[in-house]
């Protein structure tokens, strides 16, 4: 098995990721000795469900101080005013997984005021699977846990998307028709990488726009995609507002749009910016490596001018993500575009594969392998540090 970054609280908290990143296998390796409930298991949650007084007496047979491994929470949120309880009286240390958020919010629950920390899960990055990772697999079939150790990823990323419709939408009531949301789903996966315009969406889709918000709604809380909002640096240009869109990782992706085999040209560059997208985010959630992630792009730009703008404080790291066979002088235009931004540390072009360069104007050309070093080590915002 291959040992995750993420470190382990010592206090109690949430882990949410989506189904498939390896929550409950990470957990069981992280807390072997930990009193595990598992909302999954049907006839639990059942019992739950009907006399909810039963999860409280179990938890009173635990030693004080104990760890106690709660999977799924979403599906009964109202467990958490007990969770709370037994922190506060008992000193328990829970670790509570969940692949949305979306119910427990809607439950009116609080997120236990602050006494759990929040940790997110991702799929494999390559300083987990060190010289394992293939940068070709990851574009083909992404790399989620459960699709990076199967013998047939195509087939098992097929069923992961039919499992996400299946258990996570249906079972969990998130929308009220579901033949429409499996239609608008394909849809979705084309917005990968793209600026969003929900009033776009829903002309595309055939829905009104609500409902099309409503579905991007789901996927977000369900933890399947993520919205990067548009940068604002006041360069004396107007900006664009709308968000950008991408997804988890690149299988469902490949998997909603039934394309099977090595990604075409046209797919490589926005499969790779994404798996870019996850990187950053990875180091963000799990090292605190930056504050915040957005996008930059001035209004009258036709494409996006920078891909990712990464703050810390009131620093900046630029970087624009490109899959070209050949790189040129045009790969370079949106960062000398950004180049007067107050406290912008440093510029990057990264590429899937490439020896590190640096152009006469300070801008680092490095591979996707290099980004990772330099998030590993915590270095991002050190130029001239690799």
């Amino acid at each position: 098995m291959y040992s995750r970054i993420l470190e382990p609280p010592a206090r109690s908290f949430f882990l949410f990721g989506a189904r498939g990143t390896g929550k409950s296998t990470w957990l069981r390796a992280t807390f072997p000795d930990a009193v595990r409930i598992d909302l999954l298991d049907e006839a639990r949650y059942q019992r739950y469900l009907a006399d909810p007084a039963s999860f409280r007496m179990e938890l009173n047979a635990v030693p004080n101080g104990a760890r106690v491994v709660v999977d799924e929470v979403q599906r009964l949120p109202n467990l958490l005013n007990e969770v709370h309880r037994q922190i506060e009286e008992r000193q328990l240390r829970f670790a509570l997984t969940g692949s949305s958020a979306r119910k427990i919010r809607r439950a009116g629950v609080n997120l236990l005021a602050g006494r759990a920390l929040h940790r997110s899960m991702y799929g494999f990055c390559p300083e987990e699977l060190g010289a394992d990772y293939d940068l070709e697999r990851a574009l083909t079939y992404g790399s989620l846990p459960l699709i990076w150790a199967s013998d047939s990823p195509a087939e098992d990323l097929d069923a992961y998307v039919r499992l996400y419709l299946k258990e996570e939408i249906q079972g969990e009531a998130l929308v009220r028709n579901l033949p429409g949301f499996a239609r608008f789903l394909p849809i979705a996966g084309l917005l990968h990488g793209q600026v969003l315009s929900v009033s776009n969406v829903a002309r595309d889709a055939g829905v009104a726009r609500t409902t099309a918000n409503d579905y991007l709604d789901v996927l977000e809380d369900t933890l399947l995609v993520r919205r990067l909002p548009a940068f604002e640096p006041k360069l004396r240009v107007r900006e664009r507002h709308h968000p950008k869109f991408y997804w988890l990782d690149p299988g469902p992706v490949r998997a909603l749009g039934r394309r099977r085999g090595p990604p075409s040209p046209e797919e490589r560059g926005v499969l790779f910016e994404g798996i870019v997208h996850q990187l950053l985010c990875v180091y963000r959630d799990t090292r605190a490596a930056f504050d915040e992630l957005a996008y930059w792009s001035p209004a009258d730009a036709k494409a996006t001018e920078v891909d990712f703008v990464a703050t810390r404080g009131d620093e900046h790291v630029a970087l624009e993500v490109k899959a070209p066979t050949r790189l040129r002088d045009e790969h370079f235009k949106g960062l000398r575009a950004i180049a007067p931004l107050a406290g912008l540390r440093r510029r990057v072009v990264v590429l899937p594969a490439t020896e590190p360069m640096r152009t006469d104007d300070g801008i680092d050309v490095w591979s996707l392998g290099r980004l990772s070093e330099v998030l590993a080590a915590g270095r991002l915002f050190e130029p001239g540090s690799e």
